[in-house]
């Protein structure tokens, strides 16, 4: 029996949330766009959404870990390649790729064709981490190898090696 079922009052939760088309907060980094549909502020924090365009022969983040979050990709358009470990995995439209926590992965767009994701983390705790990126880049600031572990690492990942 729920909460509310039990004692006859209304509970009050997220309020609904909507974003409709060319709406969310938009990120940039460098040939990726990314579309922040979902930051968890709606969803108690258990569930973040965002969708990314890949622009052609885009190479994704080093290969990482992440130890505290889910991350699943579903391509909405194109091809991208997902490396787990040592593997390669070619998704093409109406794929779902789910990585769960600990799990090495990257992922790039190789082909002369945008490809479109949408990303989900759960919980929500990475979102931050695109934001960070995108202000790295807005200080003018290079984004170097370290400077993008830093981030990283402010939010339960790192690279694949250093969290074997």
């Amino acid at each position: 029996m729920t909460e509310e079922a039990r004692t006859g009052e209304r509970q009050t939760g997220p309020a609904l949330s909507v974003v409709g088309p060319g709406e969310g907060e938009t990120i940039v980094l460098g040939s990726t766009r990314m579309r922040v549909l979902e930051d968890g502020s709606h969803t108690g924090h258990r569930l973040a959404i965002a969708e990314s365009v890949l622009a052609p022969h885009t190479q994704g983040p080093p290969q990482h870990r992440h130890g505290r979050h889910d991350e699943g990709f579903y391509v909405l358009s194109g091809t991208v390649r997902f490396t787990v470990g040592e593997e390669d995995h070619d998704a093409t439209t109406g794929t779902l790729v789910i990585v769960p926590p600990d799990t090495p992965h990257t992922f790039a767009n190789l082909t002369d064709q945008p490809a479109v994701m949408l990303s989900t983390f759960t919980p929500d705790l990475y979102v931050q981490y695109f934001r960070d990126l995108q202000e790295e880049l807005a200080g003018g600031r290079p984004l170097t190898p370290q400077a993008n572990i830093d981030a990283m690492s402010r939010y339960a990942t790192g690279p694949a090696g250093d969290l074997a």
